[in-house]
């Protein structure tokens, strides 16, 4: 038997399936009884199940299946429903958004672009949905709402890409295609096309926090299994117990970079980095095209880049038209 556990000495316990706290009355029942597997054991708990679906879940799984069988669907049609060919090119195929000519209607033809706007209202529905079950789900178990907010930032950044900044420039055009590359791509020109993102301080922000909040994260876990042998996983005993887990993991921080959070603190400090990575990102994305055309442009008029060096070579568009005698 150890005498600690990690992932590396996990020991899996073979119990009866712990239910949780009992439903209210006039809630819906819980969906199976209960199970446990080995491998699932080996990366977390082993306890499969019971799930609460309820009835914000349920109508979200059906809204994001339906989301999901539009897109699968058009894709499968784009390559004449070759399921070898839908496999083999399944990570280049999109679903692309309605043309300029069409702009903000909501009235387009299916094949020209109705059916990203069908899927990509299902889709929406079906994360809004999904948001409110974690909202009742939390305040049904006593929770904090924490989780739902954090959700409601990514949904943030999803609105931004594909309805709000698209209602604003009046241009389905505007939004991003559902698929893997294409929506890349899309990226890639979305910055060319504006100038730039890197110059866009929003961007810089989210990046700032995307890559602030995997730092977090990894030196927040990275304690937690180096303490491990001294219970450091009860963080929450610690935060008004001390004890050596604790007191050796702040050490070794206030050691290293002079400063340590504490065993509240630390998540804090994660849920807010992670949240305004997507706040911020969402920001930038609003502000491009609607408020700032050129990135570039804009960060050396504010003494945020260095322009160009002169070429001599004269701008053809700043020349004036010739007039007619």
């Amino acid at each position: 038997m150890p005498r600690y556990q990690n992932i590396f000495t996990q020991v899996q316990l073979r119990t009866p399936p712990e239910m949780g706290v009992p439903l209210r009355r006039g809630n819906d029942p819980r969906v199976g009884k209960g199970t446990t597997n080995y491998w699932f054991g080996k990366l977390g708990a082993a306890q499969i199940g019971p799930i609460y679906l309820g009835r914000l879940g349920l109508a979200s799984l059906i809204f994001g299946f339906l989301a999901f069988e539009i897109i699968g669907l058009n894709m499968w049609a784009s390559v004449n429903w070759d399921p070898i060919q839908f496999v083999r090119q399944l990570p280049w195929l999109a679903l692309e958004p309605p043309g300029p000519e069409y702009g903000f209607s909501p009235f387009v033809p299916l094949a020209q672009g109705g059916w990203w706007i069908l899927a990509g209202f299902f889709l929406t529905v079906s994360v809004l949905l999904w948001c409110a079950r974690t909202y009742v789900r939390a305040r049904e178990l006593g929770m904090g709402t924490h989780v739902t907010w954090a959700f409601l930032s990514a949904i943030w950044l999803y609105l931004v890409l594909g309805f709000i900044r698209p209602m604003l420039m009046g241009s389905w055009a505007e939004a991003v295609p559902f698929g893997i590359f294409p929506h890349l791509d899309w990226t890639a020109a979305f910055s060319i096309r504006y100038g730039n993102l890197f110059y866009n301080p929003f961007h810089c922000l989210s990046i700032t926090f995307l890559y602030g909040s995997t730092l977090l994260f990894a030196m927040h876990g990275a304690t937690i299994l180096a303490t491990a042998r001294y219970g450091a996983e009860r963080e929450l005993e610690q935060i008004t117990d001390r004890g050596t887990a604790t007191e050796r993991g702040a050490l070794f921080w206030r050691w290293t970079m002079g400063f340590n959070a504490n065993m509240e603190s630390i998540h804090r400090w994660a849920w807010w980095f992670a949240v305004l990575t997507t706040l911020t990102g969402g920001i930038g994305i609003l502000l491009t095209g609607t408020v700032v055309d050129n990135w570039y442009l804009w960060a050396v008029d504010h003494n945020y880049a260095p322009s160009y060096p002169d070429t001599g070579v004269i701008d053809p568009s700043l020349l004036q038209p010739e007039t007619a005698p």
